[in-house]
């Protein structure tokens, strides 16, 4: 966005120039921290998806339906478990804590 607005709105030195460059400023790391973190999330579940792709196309179709139902419901525990069961608590307030 900060090129669009340098060399192509020719705004340099402007509000939206001043603000395109705090949104670099904030973004740039944001995006190489993140990026790294995520690799290993996308590698395992693009492996785990291969591998369950292979072993269904193999199987007895009960069996298939059996083990996509185990599957779906640890992967469902998993997904709860990451965004609500390991949640840091919220503390109250000081001044509403009684000593």
């Amino acid at each position: 966005a900060k090129k669009i607005v340098e060399v192509d709105l020719k705004e340099k030195g402007s509000d939206l120039h001043a603000a395109t460059v705090v949104g670099d400023t904030v973004g740039d790391p944001f995006k190489d921290t993140s990026s790294v973190a995520m690799n290993p999330i996308i590698k395992f579940t693009t492996l785990f998806g291969l591998l369950a792709v292979e072993l269904a196309i193999e199987m007895d179709p009960a069996l298939r339906v059996g083990l996509a139902v185990v599957f779906f419901v640890v992967s469902a525990f998993f997904v709860w478990r990451s965004f609500y069961g390991m949640r840091i608590p919220v503390e109250a307030p000081a001044h509403a804590k009684k000593h």
